[in-house]
C-alpha cells in the first residue's frame, strides 16, 4: 500500500473506533435510562441490597484498611524528603490530610472496589447469562434487573462511602504516627497546620465522589456481566472489561468532580 493508503486506511480505521465507542456508550445510556424507574417502584429487594452490602462493602474493608494504611505511611514519607529539603517538615500535615480526603482516598478505594467486588459481580452475572439462568427468571416473570442488577448498584453507591471514610481514617492515622514517631516532626506544629486549615468540606467532597463513583462502578459492572455472551471466554472478558472500564470511569470522573468542586470553592 501506499502512503496515501496508508493514511485513509488509517481514518478509517479510527472512525470505525470512534463510532463503536459512541454505539457503546450509547446502548449503556439506553440500558440505564430504562434502570431508573427500577429503583423507586416495588419490590424493593431491601434483603438482597443488604445481602450485597456485606458482600461488597464488608467483604472490601480488609483490602481498604490494608491499602489506607500504607498509602498514609508512604505519603508521609515522601512529603518528608519534599518538606525537609526547605526545613518545613513540620507544616506538611495538612497536604497529606488533605491529600487523602480529595484524591486519594476515593480513588483508591474505588479502585480496589472495582477490582474485588465488580468484577466478582461481572463475573457472577456473565455466568447466569451464559448458563440461561437469568432467561430462566425472565421466564418465571421476574424481572431479572430488578432483582439482579439493583441491589448490586444500591451496595456499591452506599459501601464506597463509606469504604472512604474507612480509608481516610486509617490513612490519617497511619501519616500521623509515621510523621511524629519514626520521622520525628514535631507533634504540636504538625496538628496546629491540620486543625487552622482542614475544613470540613475537604472530607465531605471525597465522601460525594464515593457514591458517584460507586453507582457509576456498579452500573458499569453489572451492565457488562448482565450483556456477556459467548461462553466461559466472554465470562473471563466481560470481567476484563468491567475491572478495566470501571478503574477508567474512576479517574476520569475524578477528574470532572474535581474541577466541579474547585469551581463551586468546595
Amino acid at each position: 500500500m501506499t502512503i496515501i493508503e496508508n493514511f485513509f486506511a488509517t481514518i478509517g480505521q479510527a472512525y470505525f473506533w470512534f463510532l463503536s465507542i459512541l454505539k457503546a456508550l450509547g446502548d449503556f445510556a439506553i440500558f440505564e435510562w430504562h434502570l431508573l424507574p427500577l429503583y423507586v417502584t416495588r419490590p424493593y429487594r431491601i434483603k438482597e441490597s443488604l445481602q450485597q452490602i456485606v458482600i461488597a462493602g464488608i467483604g472490601s474493608a480488609g483490602v481498604i484498611i490494608l491499602t489506607g494504611t500504607f498509602t498514609g505511611m508512604v505519603e508521609a514519607v515522601q512529603l518528608y524528603q519534599g518538606f525537609h529539603e526547605f526545613g518545613a517538615e513540620n507544616l506538611m500535615g495538612y497536604p497529606i490530610f488533605i491529600s487523602i480526603f480529595r484524591e486519594l482516598g476515593p480513588v483508591f478505594a474505588g479502585l480496589m472496589l472495582t477490582s474485588r467486588a465488580i468484577s466478582a459481580m461481572a463475573a457472577e452475572l456473565g455466568t447466569m447469562r451464559v448458563t440461561e439462568q437469568i432467561d430462566a427468571l425472565d421466564t418465571l416473570a421476574v424481572n431479572s434487573k430488578k432483582y439482579l442488577i439493583i441491589p448490586r448498584v444500591i451496595a456499591t453507591t452506599i459501601s464506597l462511602p463509606l469504604l472512604i471514610i474507612l480509608f481516610d481514617s486509617f490513612g490519617a492515622m497511619s501519616a500521623y504516627l509515621i510523621s511524629v514517631y519514626a520521622l520525628e516532626v514535631n507533634r504540636t506544629e504538625f496538628l496546629n497546620t491540620i486543625n487552622m486549615y482542614l475544613d470540613l468540606s475537604d472530607i465531605l467532597t471525597g465522601v460525594l465522589k464515593g457514591f458517584v463513583f460507586g453507582f457509576l462502578v456498579g452500573s458499569i459492572g453489572t451492565y457488562i456481566g448482565y450483556n456477556a455472551g459467548g461462553g466461559a471466554r466472554g465470562v473471563g472478558e466481560a470481567t476484563t472489561n468491567a475491572v478495566v472500564l470501571g478503574s477508567i470511569t474512576v479517574f476520569v470522573m475524578d477528574y470532572f468532580l474535581s474541577s466541579l468542586f474547585l469551581i463551586l470553592g468546595w
